[in-house]
């Protein structure tokens, strides 16, 4: 499979003196989904910021498709084609579900009425509530909001930041659900997230961080049977 996004040799962190990231080298092909699992500090959240231009690199490339994006502002990197879906303070609270997708939409505001329409079609839980305020929702409503917000632009490639986090059991697993139902629509996607059984579960490919780097990087069914990785990351 031809890869959407290259990274090799990514460093950074949030402040000069102090990488987070040290040396990191994945890529994600087109049309997969991949999971970035470890333990927690291992820098799996601060790759993802660093990808998509929230955090600027300290060294390494990172490649999208054929352009290079490392230590680009994060609205050129969209315009590229990517979108991130951070963990926290992924909504605006005091706006509607119809407000919110219109801010997803910065980048192509004459495409609003036409992707907001055909997102409501692809959650209808969204478009139930499309004139209340965005506070008013579940934590799955909200996440599912949050993607929406991210799919506004159409990306080639969606990073999600735990998306499964602070979710109970069922809206997890509605959440997940989702997230294969885009992939299957041509939504490539790289994900961090904690509940790493079911990412890998769902996922084709998956890396697992530790201290910044990557050590492992194979198919999400050799990982998710490989002893020392269930050991260590899924809790045996």
């Amino acid at each position: 499979m031809t890869a959407l996004l290259t990274v090799e040799g990514l460093r950074g962190g949030y402040v000069a003196a102090d990488e987070i990231v040290r040396g990191a080298s994945l890529s994600v092909a087109s049309g997969e989904i991949m999971s970035l699992i470890g333990p927690n500090g291992a820098g799996k959240s601060t790759l993802l910021k660093l990808v998509a231009g929230l955090l600027k690199p300290s060294g390494g490339r990172v490649v999208l498709q054929d352009a290079e994006i490392a230590g680009l502002p994060a609205t050129a990197i969209g315009r590229l084609g990517l979108s991130f879906v951070p963990q926290e303070h992924n909504v605006f609270g005091s706006m509607t579900v119809r407000e919110n997708l219109e801010m997803g939409a910065y980048l192509e505001p004459a495409r609003v009425r036409e992707r907001a329409e055909g997102l409501f079609a692809r959650f209808p839980v969204l478009a139930q509530k499309r004139r209340a305020q965005a506070r008013t929702l579940s934590g799955g409503q909200r996440q599912m909001l949050a993607m929406a917000m991210a799919l506004m632009t159409a990306p080639r490639l969606l990073l999600l930041d735990e998306p499964s986090a602070g979710l109970s059991p069922k809206a997890a697993e509605e959440l997940f659900a989702t997230i294969v139902d885009l992939n299957r629509d041509g939504v490539t996607i790289l994900m961090v997230e904690q509940n790493a059984m079911e990412a890998l579960t769902i996922s084709t490919r998956a890396c697992v961080l530790v201290l910044g780097q990557v050590v492992r990087q194979g198919a999400a069914s050799a990982l998710m049977a490989d002893p020392s990785v269930r050991d260590l990351f899924l809790g045996g």
